[in-house]
């Protein structure tokens, strides 16, 4: 689209031209005419100034000082002179009154109470006797039925050899108890075992003792 160029309308230009022109003239007329210089001379007329002082407030009076408490003088009561002491008069002699005679009175003694004797305590009873200890009887006494210990396998492998001592206690006819109390350890079963067997006569309680020896051969 193509612009095509339109010069400015020369009536606006002109008109503005004319104005100052105009204006021109105007000013010169007022020059010849004398309106400038009444113009210069108000202006140079003298300006008052006005100068506001500040205005400062007096302070505030001060303070009445309090009244004063006036204190009623106390005056000191009169000092009272004691009287002078009275001449010293010495008392008169006064011979001491005869202390009478001591007075001696015979007190009369209780007879002295009976002496009680208590009787002896009852003597105490005799101690309960001792148990019997079990009588010890030769084993071939108390049991006449005996059975002989084997020997063990062990002891056979090992060639061990050795005497057994041993104690019994007899019960209803029969050993109760074994008791091993010397010997090598590896014969202590059989013998415990072999005694255990024992027929005897001896009375309940009784003790016995015996002696094993064991010899591999």
């Amino acid at each position: 689209m193509d612009y095509a160029y339109k010069p400015k309308d020369p009536a606006g230009k002109y008109a503005g031209i004319v104005f100052v022109v105009v204006l021109h003239i105007l000013l010169g007329w007022a020059l010849i005419s004398g309106l400038a210089r009444k113009a210069v001379e108000v202006i140079k007329k003298p300006l008052d100034a006005v100068v506001i002082q500040e205005v400062k407030l007096p302070p505030p009076p001060p303070p009445p000082p309090p009244p004063k408490i006036i204190q009623p003088k106390v005056q000191a009561p009169p000092k009272v002179q004691a009287p002078p002491p009275p001449p010293f008069v010495p008392p008169p002699d006064v011979p001491a009154p005869p202390s009478p005679a001591p007075t001696i009175t015979a007190t009369p003694t209780p007879p002295p109470e009976p002496v009680v004797i208590a009787p002896p305590p009852p003597p105490a009873p005799p101690a309960p006797p001792a148990p019997a200890a079990p009588a010890k009887v030769e084993i071939g006494v108390a049991c006449a039925e005996q059975v002989k210990p084997e020997i063990p396998r062990k002891a056979l492998q090992e060639g061990a050899s050795g005497v057994v001592r041993a104690q019994v206690t007899i019960q209803g006819g029969a050993v109760k108890e074994v008791q091993i109390l010397s010997g090598p350890r590896v014969f202590h079963a059989a013998v415990r075992a072999a005694m255990m067997q024992y027929k005897c006569s001896a009375p309940d309680g009784t003790t016995a003792v015996q002696e094993f020896e064991f010899k591999v051969e």
